[in-house]
């Protein structure tokens, strides 16, 4: 199947939030952090140039699918996400993820090459440290309700309303449950370097992935690869998003442009 196809993919209960680009070169999926989904990228396609499509990536267990059971292991996850949004890489496409979202958007990549012999244009690891690195010693997945409330409470990245309100809790607390059993369990398994170009974004300010975290994605390339430190904390993706998505443009947009058609870049 050749780029620019003008049958669009079947519809997917992976994507959500899409604004619909049949005249975009390249298909950016977006992958949230624990607790969030697809809604968080919502807006980005408004400071992204046009030959972007946006595609928040929906997981299980959160928006119009919060009925499905969320996964608590990245690799099962990768290859769900690559049976559901196969159909939507008929041309070319990149991934981003940030902190649990860049492990899954690593892990799919990984799952594409092996696979279906693709890969990404560009894969872009924002708030997550090099899966190869030993996890920091944090066991959150297990602590009992009021003792993960207040850790949630720590880290500043789930609103106060949501934490004390008890109908909203009941809702979420599973689903980030499950999204840090999947950080705290995770066991990185050797294969060798994607060919892809990797960008890796950092937040000057995060208490939990320091700079060197950041600079170590370089060994899972033998592309180009990029790092980039921004003004915020672990949640930079929210509180210095113009300045993001203006490097993630130039990152994604430069002169040559992504090629065209199918398969490995």
């Amino acid at each position: 199947m050749s780029g620019g196809s003008p049958i669009p993919p079947a519809a997917t209960p992976w994507i959500a939030h899409r604004r619909p680009n049949p005249s975009a070169g390249l298909r950016l999926f977006c992958f949230p952090y624990s607790g969030a989904d697809a809604s968080i990228f919502v807006r980005w396609a408004d400071s992204l140039p046009a030959s972007l499509e946006v595609c928040p990536v929906q997981l299980p267990g959160r928006g119009a699918r919060l009925s499905e059971k969320p996964f608590i292991d990245v690799h099962p996850l990768a290859e769900a996400c690559a049976a559901g949004l196969l159909p939507w890489l008929d041309k070319p496409f990149a991934l981003f993820g940030h902190s649990m979202g860049a492990l899954v958007a690593f892990e799919l990549a990984r799952f594409l090459r092996r696979r279906h012999g693709l890969e990404p244009f560009h894969l872009i690891a924002s708030g997550c440290g090099a899966p190869q690195l030993p996890e920091r010693e944090t066991n959150m997945h297990h602590l009992p309700d009021a003792e993960f409330i207040e850790a949630l409470r720590r880290l500043q990245g789930t609103p106060e309303a949501v934490l004390a309100d008890p109908e909203l809790r009941e809702l979420v607390l599973p689903i980030l449950r499950a999204d840090f059993t999947i950080c705290e369990t995770y066991q990185y398994r050797e294969e060798g370097p994607l060919a892809c170009p990797i960008s890796a974004y950092g937040g000057l300010r995060d208490a939990y992935v320091g700079r060197d975290r950041i600079e170590a994605w370089r060994k899972q390339t033998t592309g180009a690869f990029s790092a980039r430190l921004f003004p915020g904390d672990h949640f930079f993706l929210n509180g210095d998003r113009a300045l993001l998505l203006r490097v993630l443009s130039q990152d994604l947009c430069r002169p040559a442009g992504p090629p065209a058609g199918r398969g490995a870049w």
